[in-house]
């Protein structure tokens, strides 16, 4: 989705990083058990009042979700004749909405900081900014 940007800004001689990143990482992934079959979940605890599949959450405890299957190959999401499920029948009934999860408790570290979890936020601020901090 960013290719054409990326070659434009390239050409134009600006340097260019693409990062998927959080600020907060609210979620962690886990493997849960149901039968026989191991799935993977989002585990995190959803925003009192989240509602999935008519179970409305508290917002105090965590939950397993899983987020459902998507194809082998990704790009077959983005062509005009992907097929969806049979409960789903044009991506007009599609519910796309995602679940809302409250961030993580405050945590101190050792030296008495606080300090959230995050995804890259690291990589992309030395990035932007990196050589001001040398």
């Amino acid at each position: 989705m960013t290719q054409p940007a990326t070659a434009r800004a390239e050409v134009a001689g600006a340097q260019v990083d693409v990062v998927a990143l959080a600020a907060i990482r609210a979620t962690r992934e886990a493997m849960v058990r149901r039968g026989r079959q191991e799935l993977p979940c989002v585990l995190g605890v959803p925003i009192a009042g989240e509602t999935v599949g008519g179970e409305v959450f508290d917002g105090e405890t965590e939950a397993a979700i899983f987020p459902g299957d998507l194809p082998d190959d990704p790009d077959e999401l983005l062509r005009a004749d992907y097929r969806f499920r049979e409960s789903v029948s044009s991506p007009k009934n599609a519910d796309f909405r995602s679940l809302r999860v409250r961030p993580p408790v405050l945590e101190l570290t050792e030296n008495g900081v606080a300090a959230l979890p995050h995804i890259r936020l690291d990589r992309a601020l030395q990035f932007l900014i990196g050589d001001w901090l040398v």
